[in-house]
């Protein structure tokens, strides 16, 4: 694997009594696309809550780019270039897609060039131009993950976390999503991904992770996993994916 960006080495976490990760451990590599993929329960979602700070690790320790980030809040985590889009819809229904924007740069603090930032996810994504005056609430489902993500990127992200980016979308709209978080990783951006789609998130991806009762099952290079029998029988009861 190439040099990694992020590492959990032996994370214990959960939700109060209940524990999820049960020692988890893996490497996302820098300037890769690494999906981490399980069945329901696997503890997935979880990682991502802990590596963001959103859910406290009890042991264990999390690393971004040498230094030990282990329950720091979100506020400091996106100030060291780490962005999350969680799972589900998470604009400002009411507000236009412009406003969603401008509050996606509140994270960035005081000076940041708000203008700028905006500017350039709008090129970068003509829809969000078009619709810039449009409620959120009127867009698609793809639109909105779209906005979603632009408004990770407004604050120049090295690692970002994608959580289910395809979930209740159509085929169609699941392959532009994927084509951009493919563009993104050859402008240099980190990406650890969470998708239940096991196959097609893995066809796009340089590494992956396999997820079971919060502990590390495999991970390897993505297409070496794909080719394997022991994760075709996870996931479809037999053969390769």
């Amino acid at each position: 694997m190439a040099a990694e960006i992020l590492a959990l080495e032996g994370v214990v976490g959960g939700y109060g009594k209940l524990t999820v990760l049960n020692g988890t451990s893996f490497k996302v590599a820098r300037g890769a696309i690494t999906t981490v993929i399980g069945p329901n329960g696997a503890g997935k979602s979880t990682v991502f809550k802990a590596v963001f700070g959103l859910l406290p690790v009890q042991r264990g320790r999390i690393v971004y780019d040498g230094e030990e980030i282990t329950n720091l809040d979100p506020q400091r985590l996106l100030g060291r270039g780490i962005t999350y889009v969680p799972q589900g819809r998470n604009v400002f229904p009411e507000l236009s897609v412009l406003h969603n924007l401008e509050l996606g740069m509140t994270a960035a603090g005081a000076g940041a060039p708000v203008a700028e930032r905006i500017e350039m996810v709008m090129q970068r994504f003509p829809m969000l131009r078009e619709k810039a005056g449009a409620q959120a609430s009127t867009l698609s489902g793809g639109q909105q993950k779209l906005l979603e993500i632009a408004r990770g990127l407004l604050l120049d992200p090295r690692l970002m976390l994608i959580d289910e980016p395809s979930i209740g979308l159509s085929p169609r709209l699941v392959q532009d999503i994927f084509a951009i978080l493919q563009d993104l990783r050859a402008r240099g951006v980190s990406i650890l991904m969470v998708e239940q789609n096991a196959k097609r998130a893995l066809e796009i991806s340089d590494f992956g992770v396999v997820l079971e009762l919060g502990c590390t099952r495999m991970q390897g290079v993505a297409r070496d996993l794909l080719a394997d029998p022991r994760v075709g029988q996870l996931f479809l009861g037999g053969g390769t994916l």
